[in-house]
């Protein structure tokens, strides 16, 4: 397995519209995505580009989503995990077992379309990881 470009910093949010508001008006972010719901993963998603990646702003879909579990216990939001590419998931998911790594659950499509899985945060120092396969079109 060879680690990837950071594709994204994932942010849980209560609320995207305000999140987007304020790195609007607070960082001057201009290249900012359409929200959509991802109803397969139990949230609401909106990108901002930055010059060498993206935010991933999260907000709940509803109150069984795994974000707003995180939003209970963070009620303003904050980083939620990182993201990084690799060339081949499933071929990363077979490395990272192998090497003893939890996995959590198995490969499924996530917001830029292509497969992902998340690591346990216990294998990488208490922060969640997110390995999706390098999408296409390089964003």
């Amino acid at each position: 397995m060879t680690l990837g470009r950071l594709n994204h910093v994932g942010v849980a949010t209560p609320s995207i519209a305000a999140s987007i508001e304020t790195y609007r008006s607070l960082l001057g972010a201009t290249a900012i995505g359409e929200p959509f719901d991802l109803p397969t993963q139990g949230v609401k998603v909106c990108f901002i580009d930055a010059p060498n990646t993206q935010i991933e702003l999260i907000e709940p879909y509803d109150d069984a989503s795994p974000i707003a579990g995180f939003l209970r216990k963070n009620p303003a939001g904050g980083q939620h995990h990182v993201c990084f590419e690799v060339p081949d998931i499933d071929a990363a998911v077979a490395e990272l077992k192998a090497k003893g790594a939890t996995v959590l659950g198995e490969p499924r499509i996530g917001a830029h379309g292509t497969p992902i899985i998340f690591l346990h945060p216990r294998d990488m120092g208490g922060m969640l990881v997110e390995l999706m396969e390098s999408p296409g079109d390089g964003h």
